[in-house]
């Protein structure tokens, strides 16, 4: 199908825009099929409809209303992990992040000229509501951090997990991952992180949601590491949710609004990055449609060429994830690292591979711990299954994928599991858990820190 074969006419109506947006990245693709191996739902159904080069098809079809847009239609698109391996093989470089998103935005708001049933409301009420009145906000997420530490100490997690209480629902699923909620090194986020010893410079930290109260650790490792390493950070409390699980069930506009948010949150400091500890939230801030043309406004200099009252205009920072940025900053020459002498496999996230295609610093970083041998984990060109609520939605997809993830970990025979993003880290831990493996989950940066001596120091 040929984009010309719709309306031309499509300025005023989003849902047509979208159609035709979806028709011209679709045209795109020659249907080699070099992308096939590479989806890890296609891995598990063996069904063309559940690769990328089905789903574009079918996408292709819906939008120019020749295939009806029904509940077949949206299982096929809600398989897909957005994982993004295909982008990365495609020869042709189809975008096919955004087309799986827009599809998604298209089931969101199916019109009648579609014919079929409406699959737009394939998510709960409940689930619609946990997210916008919790996970987009974020002192409500940080509130949670005392009722999960009790729900923990006093053996109520111990005993539902015992009694079967919570069955084979959802609900079990989500308990499962809860991980053991540590008390952070402070009660409160602090604006600004002041650098130790000489400044090297200026970063923003993204904290995220699920991560503030799930890897509190992670967030504690990264301030400590860069403050040590000389760079002031600063942590805008109006930042909220990156907007990545609205964004890929197709909720575009509740995307949009946590994404003004947060640049608005950061625009008025002068960093020279936004540092991520979650590769899942640093994929969905490098690709804000803001970001590219936004333009921090810093006041002149009293004296110089600008002291006439001009203001100067500089590029915006770059969303770097946390490894990247350590492993070229400065200070590492007065950094004291204690040995390490076990074994750390690497797990590279999709998000960390296939979209900011930064996996190598993770290596990087973890290399500067003396004594220590790190390799990659067999199979990271495969997805874990955790993506987001994937684990949720498509359970048996999910555990199919984390089973190949824990016979990994068993052949392998390592101490330590380094990831870079919080999901793939909840998810595999619970996956260990189940298969009574003592392998402890760790970001790469908390490693980092705990070998510089982050249990002995607290954070100012």
């Amino acid at each position: 199908m040929k984009p010309d074969d719709l309306p031309s006419d499509f300025s005023s109506d989003p849902l047509l825009r979208l159609r035709r947006e979806i028709s011209e990245e679709a045209s795109q693709c020659v249907a080699c099929g070099l992308c096939v191996p590479h989806c890890p739902s296609y891995r598990v159904t063996l069904s063309e409809a559940d690769s990328p080069r089905g789903r574009i098809a079918l996408m292709s079809g819906v939008a120019a209303g020749r295939i009806p847009m029904n509940a077949r239609f949206a299982l096929h698109m809600d398989r897909c992990l957005t994982c993004r391996a295909c982008e990365a093989v495609c020869p042709n470089h189809v975008h096919f992040g955004q087309l799986i998103d827009d599809a998604r935005a298209m089931i969101s708001s199916p019109p009648l000229e579609f014919g079929g049933s409406n699959p737009g409301a394939r998510v709960s009420r409940f689930r619609k509501w946990v997210e916008r009145e919790l996970i987009a906000q974020p002192s409500r997420i940080d509130a949670l951090r005392p009722l999960l530490r009790f729900y923990q100490r006093s053996g109520l997690q111990k005993w539902v997990r015992k009694s079967g209480l919570l069955g084979k629902t959802k609900l079990a699923l989500l308990e499962a991952q809860v991980p053991f909620i540590d008390q952070p090194r402070s009660s409160s986020w602090s604006v600004v992180y002041p650098a130790v010893g000489k400044p090297r410079g200026e970063v923003g930290l993204f904290l995220g949601c699920v991560a503030r109260v799930a890897d509190a650790a992670t967030l504690d490792a990264a301030l400590f590491v860069l403050n040590q390493l000389g760079y002031v950070v600063h942590v805008p409390t109006a930042q909220t949710c990156c907007g990545a699980l609205h964004r890929h069930r197709g909720e575009v506009d509740a995307a949009a609004r946590l994404e003004r948010q947060n640049v608005q949150a950061f625009a008025g400091l002068d960093l020279s990055a936004i540092i991520t500890t979650a590769s899942g939230c640093g994929a969905q801030l490098s690709e804000y449609s803001s970001f590219p043309g936004w333009q921090r406004t810093i006041r002149a200099p009293a004296v110089g060429p600008q002291a006439r009252g001009e203001t100067a205009r500089r590029s915006p920072p770059k969303v770097l994830d946390i490894s990247e940025f350590l492993a070229e900053a400065e200070g590492w020459e007065d950094a004291r690292l204690q040995p390490l002498p076990y074994k750390i496999l690497v797990h590279e996230p999709c998000t960390l591979r296939n979209v900011l295609r930064a996996s190598v610093y993770a290596y990087k970083l973890l290399e500067r711990i003396p004594r220590a041998q790190v390799v990659p984990l067999a199979g990271n060109d495969r997805c874990c299954g955790a993506a987001g609520t994937y684990f949720l939605d498509q359970p048996e997809i999910s555990a199919a994928l984390l089973e190949d993830k824990v016979t990994a970990l068993k052949a392998g025979q390592a101490c330590y599991l380094a990831t870079s993003n919080v999901g793939c880290a909840l998810h595999i831990a619970a996956g260990l858990r189940q298969a009574g493996l003592g392998i402890e989950v760790i970001h790469p940066v908390t490693l980092i820190a705990r070998q510089m001596g982050m249990q002995s120091q607290s954070l100012k």
